[in-house]
């Protein structure tokens, strides 16, 4: 009987294997186009951006169309502001800031706001409150002989801040190489105080590794990983305050798309939507997808020198 359930397992596993490389062209279901909104505002001296644009279907590999004709509005206790569309990039609204502007309307911890976002016969809000971020203190480069994730003779860098006293802060933490923003899954980072979750008790503390780690995922064309920083180059890192639900939403977003492929996916997360702040006013009218949050931004920059 043992013999028989080991063959049992054995053809049962040669059987999985086999029909992991069967080509298979899944028949999926489609759905209405449901809006998507990009709204990642923030209180740097910058134009401020809100992207609107239908959603997909998953194998359609084409730039999602942009969403023209929308009206776009934030409302804070100070006042209301309105968002204007490029006439040369549809489905993207614009604030233009000053350094007056920004301070007058971004500038302000604690402070709530409402976007309203019309498109036809249908209007969607969403809101956010700005909470406060942390100053950096340095960023380091360091030259390892022996890495065992890099090649040998590779720099990197991190960079070096501490979590505010209080329970509850949460961040992300945005990398620049050579002004290039890092922002494949890979590279995505959030932190829940100066740890990787609530669950942590990283409060009032320095940030951890390897959420300090700023370094491109980057490969040669034989998939092998290159160094992540050569001496000329240069880093920048912003952290970013974010509301609890942006850091839930960032989460199930690299969870979702940080997918290597291969086995291991048989026993990986379902792919689903993600969760939205962005409501249908009409309860029985389309839903939407995408996040609106606010952010208090701190960063700094360093360069490796030749």
């Amino acid at each position: 009987m043992k013999f028989h359930k080991q063959l049992i397992g054995i053809l049962l596993g040669a059987s999985l294997f086999y029909s992991c490389e069967k080509t298979i062209n899944p028949q999926l279901e489609s759905a209405a186009p449901m809006l998507v909104v990009d709204a990642w505002l923030n209180n740097k001296v910058e134009d401020q951006l809100v992207k609107l644009s239908w959603s997909q279907s998953y194998l359609d590999n084409e730039v999602p169309p942009g969403v023209s004709g929308a009206t776009v509005t934030v409302r804070y206790d100070g006042g209301e502001i309105a968002f204007t569309e490029d006439a040369d990039t549809p489905g993207t609204y614009r604030w233009v800031a000053t350094d007056a502007t920004s301070k007058d309307v971004f500038g302000t911890i604690g402070r709530r706001y409402t976007l309203t976002v019309k498109v036809g016969e249908e209007t969607y809000q969403a809101t956010s409150r700005i909470n406060r971020t942390v100053p950096i203190d340095s960023i380091t480069f360091t030259y390892d002989e022996n890495d065992p994730q890099y090649p040998d003779n590779s720099y990197t860098a991190e960079f070096w801040a501490t979590d505010a006293v209080g329970k509850g802060d949460t961040y992300w933490i945005r990398g620049y190489k050579n002004k290039v923003a890092l922002l494949k899954p890979s590279e995505i980072t959030v932190a829940y105080d100066a740890g990787f979750s609530g669950g942590g008790n990283f409060d009032g503390v320095t940030f951890l590794p390897p959420l300090r780690s700023v370094n491109p995922d980057e490969q040669d064309a034989d998939d092998k990983q290159l160094s992540p920083y050569e001496p000329g180059d240069s880093v920048y890192v912003e952290i970013h305050s974010i509301t609890l639900e942006a850091y839930n939403f960032l989460n199930e977003v690299i969870v979702q798309t940080d997918r290597p492929g291969g086995f291991g996916e048989l026993f990986s997360t379902p792919l689903s939507n993600v969760s939205t702040n962005i409501v249908n006013t009409d309860s029985n009218g389309r839903k939407a997808l995408g996040f609106f949050n606010v952010s208090a931004v701190s960063g700094m920059g360093k360069k490796l020198k030749e």
